[in-house]
C-alpha cells in the first residue's frame, strides 16, 4: 500500500473503515441515522464540527450526502490527521485543526464561533466521565441555539450483565471469524501504518502522545443524555442503539 495522493489516500481510508467495522459491524447504520438527524433538525447545508475526527470518516459521509455542507475536523492524532488532510486536500469545504480536547483552550482554535452540528463517533470513550462532562459543557458553547450534538460510542447498560455477557461472547466469536478471514485488527493496522514511508513519522508521534490503546469510561446512554442536559442542552436521548453501543442526540 502506498500513500501517494489520490487512490493511495482512499486506500488508507478504506483500510481504516474495514478495521473499524471489525469492531463495529453496524458502523454505517450509525452514520446513516446520525446524518438523518442532522437533516431533520438543521437541514441539508450544515456547518459541522467533526469532533475527534480521525481520518475524517464522518466528514466523508457528510459531504457525500450533503454536498453543500462544510466541516471542521478536530483531532490530536498526527497519523490519522495526515490521512484526513491527504484525503480532503484541495476541498475548500473542509478544514482540519490539531487540538487536544483535554486542553481548555481547544475551542479558541476553531475557525467558526458556532456550528449547526457537532458530530463524533467511537472516540470519546477515551475520556473518563469527569473530563467528558467538562467537554460536553464546552461543546454546548459551540453549538448554535437549535443546533445539535451527536455522539455514537460504546455505551454500556450496567443493569443487564447477562445480556452484556451474551452480546460480548457473540461479537467476539464473529470477530474471530473475520480475523481468520484476514481482517486487520487495531494493532495490525497500526503496524501497517508504522511501516509506510509517509505515515511512519506521524505514527511514531501518535504513540508518543497516546501510548497504547487505553479506554476511559463507557457509561450508559442515559448518563450521556443527563450529562448533556446538565451541560446546557434542552433535550437529549438515544436515537439509535445496538446491544453495546448507542447514538445520543442532544438539541441546544
Amino acid at each position: 500500500m502506498t500513500t501517494t495522493l489520490g487512490s493511495g489516500w482512499q486506500a488508507w481510508q478504506e483500510s481504516w473503515d474495514r478495521q473499524q467495522e471489525w469492531y463495529l459491524p453496524d458502523r454505517e447504520e450509525r452514520f446513516r441515522v446520525m446524518l438523518d438527524m442532522v437533516e431533520a433538525l438543521v437541514g441539508p447545508e450544515p456547518r459541522v464540527l467533526d469532533l475527534a475526527c480521525g481520518t475524517g470518516s464522518i466528514t466523508a459521509r457528510l459531504l457525500e450526502r450533503f454536498p453543500k455542507a462544510v466541516s471542521t475536523g478536530v483531532d490530536l492524532d498526527p497519523a490519522l490527521l495526515t490521512i484526513a488532510e491527504g484525503t480532503f486536500a484541495g476541498d475548500d469545504r473542509v478544514a482540519f485543526v490539531t487540538a487536544d480536547l483535554k486542553d481548555p483552550e481547544w475551542v479558541s482554535l476553531l475557525p467558526y464561533e458556532s456550528y449547526d452540528a457537532v458530530l463524533t463517533a467511537t472516540a470519546l470513550h477515551w475520556l473518563h466521565s469527569e473530563p467528558l462532562a467538562v467537554l460536553y459543557g464546552q461543546v454546548a458553547g459551540v453549538v448554535r441555539e437549535g443546533g445539535v450534538f451527536m455522539n455514537a460510542d460504546h455505551m454500556v447498560d450496567g443493569t443487564t450483565p447477562l445480556i452484556n455477557a451474551a452480546d460480548r461472547a457473540q461479537r467476539h466469536a464473529r470477530m474471530d471469524e473475520a480475523r481468520a478471514a484476514g481482517v486487520l485488527d487495531w494493532a495490525q493496522w497500526w503496524q501497517l501504518a508504522a511501516a509506510d514511508p509517509v505515515l511512519a513519522g506521524p505514527t511514531a508521534r501518535r504513540f508518543e502522545i497516546y501510548g497504547e490503546h487505553a479506554d476511559g469510561d463507557t457509561p450508559s446512554a442515559e448518563w450521556h443524555a443527563r450529562a448533556l442536559r446538565e451541560a446546557g442542552f434542552a433535550e437529549a436521548r438515544a436515537v439509535w442503539r445496538s446491544p453495546s453501543d448507542a447514538l445520543v442526540l442532544a438539541v441546544r
